[in-house]
């Protein structure tokens, strides 16, 4: 089989395609129609119905150029209209270099808005996939060769995802007997309460690639400061070295070396947005290339990630926002820990028992 065949017959056991589903596919940019084309083969060889919306984020740069406010913060029809259709959903996301101007911050923080009330609904959905393709281009971008990023995506999303499902429930398990999350190197201290919430394992069924562990993180809890070093983008915005200080669960100071308006503009995009509504622990070992792109690099084993604003009903979480925005921290450095309580979890930027063994890496690699 080709590579774009494996990857369908993945996603499409991911989310559980089964003759009769009415299945919504987005495809967010044109490089990604291979995987959208063999996607949609396998729904119908499996006696389903797909439909493609072209939602390609070009557009919505003209979006976010003309149109007036209250377009921009408001969900996308025909992207509701086809989730309210389907029962079954996936989105194609091709990595696209964004635009070298930076867009308004404001102005984004209203598109981020409208999307993550289409975000919402999907999250309602029995069964969806958010499918990140990396690209040409993108790789061209952050200096990598195009074929090895490809093939350590691929490596990252062709996995016994059933195997790997049963390592990350037991290091679940392990979690819940803990209290709390501390995320520490040279210019990081963040303390992250969960106890009492639930940790579930993220293992070939909601992202591609995936591989991590995550929880709703106690609202009131969090308490320190990180930096999250080197670019990132988010919406088609760069921000540099971004510096977050929270108190009592609460983001209330944002810095960053470039992008710090689009930083605060999102922050303040409602109620629920200051608020961290994910913390998460990567657990892919073929993931390592920090791309920039966030649902790549979370996944990466040695990272921690936090997500401000909407959080995850089934672990627990209360936090409601449009805002979905996760955040990765690279600890795979001398100075990287994070500990679980007082388990060492990762030292001197490397993961230990029993993250390293639910990353099937052995016991301290």
């Amino acid at each position: 089989m080709s590579l774009w065949a494996d990857v369908a017959t993945t996603v499409a056991d991911g989310v559980q395609v089964v003759e009769g589903d009415r299945v919504s596919v987005f495809m967010t940019d044109t490089d990604t129609a291979p995987a959208v084309e063999a996607f949609v083969a396998e729904v119908f060889r499996r006696g389903a119905v797909a439909q493609v919306v072209a939602a390609d984020e070009r557009y919505e740069r003209a979006a976010l150029a003309y149109a007036d406010g209250g377009v921009l913060s408001t969900a996308a029809p025909l992207e509701v209209a086809a989730l309210d259709w389907s029962q079954k959903h996936v989105s194609f996301r091709g990595m696209v270099v964004p635009p070298a101007e930076q867009p308004d911050a404001d102005r984004l923080a209203l598109q981020r808005h409208g999307k993550g009330l289409v975000s919402s609904r999907r999250w309602d959905q029995r069964g969806w996939a958010l499918v990140r393709v990396p690209t040409a281009a993108w790789a061209r971008m952050i200096r990598a060769d195009p074929d090895a990023l490809l093939a350590e995506w691929a490596a990252g999303c062709l996995q016994d995802w059933a195997t790997v499902r049963v390592r990350l429930r037991q290091l679940c398990d392990a979690l819940e007997q803990h209290e709390a999350l501390v995320i520490r190197s040279a210019d990081t201290d963040l303390r992250v309460p969960f106890a009492g919430r639930r940790w579930m394992p993220f293992a070939g069924e909601a992202n591609f690639p995936d591989g991590e562990v995550a929880t709703a993180p106690l609202d009131d809890g969090a308490d320190g400061h990180i930096v999250f070093a080197g670019p990132l983008w988010f919406g088609g915005a760069r921000i540099d070295d971004l510096r977050l200080v929270l108190d009592r669960g609460q983001v209330v100071d944002v810095g960053a070396a470039a992008g710090a308006d689009v930083a605060r503009a999102l922050v303040a995009s409602d109620e629920g947005a200051r608020r961290v509504g994910e913390l998460g622990i990567g657990t892919n070992a073929a993931m390592r290339t920090v791309t920039g792109d966030l649902l790549l690099d979370e996944k990466i084993l040695g990272t921690v990630h936090i997500a401000l604003g909407r959080a995850y009903p089934e672990c627990g979480g209360v936090n409601r926002s449009a805002l979905h925005w996760d955040i990765v921290k690279d600890l795979r450095a001398p100075d990287g820990e994070l500990w679980a309580d007082d388990e060492p979890l990762v030292l001197a930027g490397r993961p230990q028992a029993p993250l390293a063994r639910a990353a099937g890496s052995g016991p301290d690699r």
